[in-house]
């Protein structure tokens, strides 16, 4: 970790040492721009990275596909889309009228109506579970590309709580380990700003961690560091990789990728779902979880806004987390809100952070070098419940895919009449996770590398969309 020594730092070898840059999993920054950092090279020059990024953006909790992509509007009641529908920019599509935004673009997008997870439990499945080898899927990224990016050292990983966002919301209780990196080790573990996890032990100053919450303290700490250190005359008695660590650290491109303030101001307004807070007529046994809802809808579109600039910066794989496990649990249970009110208060705030998020890409060009996903662990019961919740289903879940070079306006598979079971070819985790890696990687120079044939065969299965 960073041990900077404030207004006081004598900038000897043994100083940088103690210093010793970004603490990745418990490893200095010289060693990682060491080794991965020059195998990582041969993978690009090769053409086995393809140059392009991927953001999970993961509903934890199970959203409803009739809610969702795939209203039913002809069935009876007890089945029947609960919010109403809305026609979209593909002709004869509809989806639930809580996604508007996404509506009038949903030519730009695809929608998968035939995926499910086999899954019906709260975990983080399919980020981390048994077909990610218990590794989230971003450690597939930073373990073939390195854990820092050769030239911003920004970490290849990331994974972004809504406290990376905003300070002031209620922390959640999501299930899972998504710092899991499996078989893989503990160097590819994700960056986790604003949150809990090895990595986020980054970037501290001697005074107190404050970590990467106070940027611009950080920033004028390290414009203190680099004037006394540029001083000295030590910098050459230093080798190859711990010269480049203390440059990175000097360099702050981490801190200003992190530092939203750097984002013109009618670009965070345009991201900002904070509008979509907790709506004030929830039942006295909802409002016990008001702060989750409300912390959603605060961070979710700023969230957005913070992996597109990390995907600039060089980050690889960005997992966003909506914080809370309930959010999209929408049983009506007395903890969780019921579809309607649900849809109100998280659907609305998706539908205007995603809808953001593809026009901000496509303004700045990136729609073919960024990969958008968007799902959860599950989906949703035919059946509404006496409550006017949906409980949870295995056999079916919502899944949007947008960018990374894949074709635009696609609605793939079909539900069955009770939007149950897929009435088309099933879509499943491997599926997706093989989607992610064609993005990320030629899959047939993967399997000419002996230490990656791992993940090479997560890559075998059909891919969802064509890439």
């Amino acid at each position: 970790m960073l041990t900077i020594q404030d207004a006081d730092i004598h900038c000897t070898r043994r100083a940088l040492l103690s210093v010793g840059g970004l603490a990745l999993g418990g490893t200095l920054l010289p060693s990682l721009l060491a080794d991965p950092a020059r195998a990582a090279s041969n993978h690009v020059a090769s053409g086995l990275i393809r140059g392009k990024s991927v953001i999970f953006l993961f509903q934890q909790g199970g959203p409803s596909q009739f809610e969702t992509f795939d209203p039913k509007m002809e069935t009876p009641s007890g089945i029947r889309t609960v919010t109403g529908c809305t026609q979209t920019s593909i002709p004869g599509v509809v989806f639930g009228d809580t996604l508007e935004q996404l509506s009038r673009i949903a030519h730009k997008f695809t929608v998968v109506r035939s995926f499910q997870t086999g899954n019906a439990g709260h975990n983080i499945r399919p980020i981390v579970g048994p077909e990610s080898l218990e590794a989230n899927l971003g450690t597939f990224y930073s373990h073939v590309a390195g854990p820092t990016h050769p030239v911003s050292a920004m970490p290849t990983n990331a994974v972004l709580f809504p406290q990376a966002v905003c300070d002031d919301v209620t922390r959640g209780n999501g299930r899972g380990d998504l710092a899991a990196t499996g078989p893989f080790g503990s160097a590819y573990a994700p960056f986790i700003p604003g949150g809990n996890g090895d990595l986020l032990k980054n970037l501290r100053l001697n005074v107190s961690p404050d970590r990467l919450q106070e940027r611009h303290h950080l920033r004028s700490q390290l414009d203190q560091f680099a004037r006394q250190f540029e001083a000295e005359s030590r910098f050459e008695s230093l080798d190859e990789n711990q010269r480049q660590a203390v440059e990175v650290l000097l360099s702050g491109r981490v801190a200003d990728a992190l530092d939203l303030s750097n984002e013109a101001p009618e670009r965070v307004e345009r991201y900002d779902t904070s509008r979509y807070a907790a709506p004030d007529d929830w039942s006295k046994s909802n409002r016990g979880r008001r702060g989750y809802y409300t912390g959603h809808a605060k961070s979710l579109g700023k969230s957005l806004l913070l992996a597109r600039r990390l995907c600039e910066a060089g980050c690889g794989f960005v997992t966003v987390h909506c914080g809370y496990e309930g959010v999209w649990d929408m049983h009506a249970d007395g903890n969780n809100l019921n579809m309607v009110d649900g849809m109100q208060a998280v659907g609305r705030s998706f539908d205007h952070a995603v809808a953001a998020f593809i026009e901000d890409v496509e303004q700045r060009g990136l729609s073919d070098k960024i990969l958008l996903i968007a799902t959860g662990e599950m989906g949703r019961t035919p059946r509404i419940n006496r409550n006017g919740g949906r409980d949870h289903w295995a056999k079916l879940a919502p899944l949007l895919i947008y960018g990374g070079g894949t074709a635009p306006g696609q609605v793939i598979g079909q539900s069955t009449r009770d939007g149950g079971e897929p009435a088309t070819n099933p879509f499943t985790t491997a599926n997706l996770i093989s989607t992610i890696l064609h993005t990320l990687f030629d899959p047939a120079l993967l399997r000419l590398e002996p230490d990656l044939n791992t993940i090479s065969r997560l890559a075998e299965p059909e891919t969802i969309v064509g890439l």
